[in-house]
């Protein structure tokens, strides 16, 4: 594989992944949160989301063509739950101490939604890794060769959620809160995107964007 292919796919995956634009809603849903269930959170968020993104690099291709979809359905699908999130975000109201603790009890929720799914492995990524490791153009070394590029990038997405700690030390809560409502806004907009998207590949609207 070239090294200006890889390059291309490494940018792909980022950008699909999305590792800084990932912080916001880490630490809008974790900025109530003690530093050690922050550090827990990240660790599990990503791991989960390294298992769907790995599924579907290994499987995504196999189970669509089995059942017969269009990539374009799972893609409206997907933007419908990124749009119902981003819309929490926005008009979502602060929890109160006794449902702060309750879901510190139970992390891993906050882990597997919204961070897992649909922040890091957004439908976008799921979409982007079963394309760039297509069973019928990519050889077994190829699609090795990207599932090593996403691992990297999963690190990185790592690195930045445990870094995002000391960031919330510094803006606080209420600053969390704001960065929360923006970022709101804008994965509302990444959502319509993707769902006019979807409707574009399925040949119902004309789009390009």
């Amino acid at each position: 594989m070239e090294w200006g292919l890889l390059f291309r796919e490494f940018i792909t995956l980022t950008v699909v992944i999305d590792p800084v634009g990932t912080i916001p809603v880490f630490m809008a849903t974790t900025a109530a949160f003690s530093a050690s269930v922050r550090r827990k959170i990240a660790f599990q968020s990503v791991l989960i989301a390294a298992g769907v993104l790995f599924f579907f690099l290994l499987c995504g291709q196999i189970v669509f063509e089995a059942l017969g979809l269009e990539l374009g359905t799972f893609q409206i699908a997907g933007g419908i739950i990124l749009f119902l999130f981003a819309l929490t975000m926005i008009f979502g109201k602060s929890k109160t101490e006794q449902e702060i603790a309750e879901v510190e009890a139970s992390h891993t929720q906050s882990a597997v939604f919204p961070l897992a799914i649909p922040s890091i492995a957004s439908p976008g990524a799921m979409l982007a890794v079963i394309i760039l490791t297509d069973n019928h153009r990519n050889s077994v070394t190829e699609q090795a060769i990207t599932s090593g590029l996403l691992l990297g990038v999963l690190l990185i997405t790592l690195l930045l959620l445990l870094l995002a700690s000391p960031i919330l030390k510094v803006i606080g809560v209420a600053g969390a809160s704001v960065i929360s409502r923006v970022m709101g806004i804008i994965l509302s907009t990444v959502a319509v995107d993707s769902i006019l998207k979807g409707f574009a590949a399925l040949g119902v609207i004309d789009f390009t964007g």
